[in-house]
């Protein structure tokens, strides 16, 4: 199977922030997915607050998943913080609704 990264982005689509519900996907905190030659995979992503005290278990969650994609070798999960997370243009129409943004 070719990995791709919209492969791998619905794959991460389950993983839902505890606090409020929603996917991190679709929260758009999933900001790029990277495969490299060997089939790695290179994440990096957000969070909702930079104190968010759950931080390192969504990373742990998400690098879980990754890696239980069939062919995948080797994930790394950065944290990043530019550009800072906007739900009102990085999230889906859904989630904006969920949230009452518009």
């Amino acid at each position: 199977m070719q990995l791709t990264e919209e492969f791998i982005r619905d794959y991460l689509r389950p993983i839902e922030d505890p606090d409020l519900g929603m996917s991190l996907v679709d929260m758009g905190l999933i900001y790029d997915i990277e495969i490299t030659e060997g089939n790695n995979v290179n994440i990096k992503m957000t969070l909702s607050s930079p104190a968010c005290p759950i931080g390192d278990q969504l990373m742990s969650v998400v690098e879980d998943y990754a890696r239980a994609i069939d062919g995948v070798n080797d994930v790394h999960v950065e944290l990043v913080w530019e550009p800072p997370w906007d739900p009102a243009t990085m999230a889906t129409d859904e989630i904006k609704d969920m949230l009452g943004i518009w």
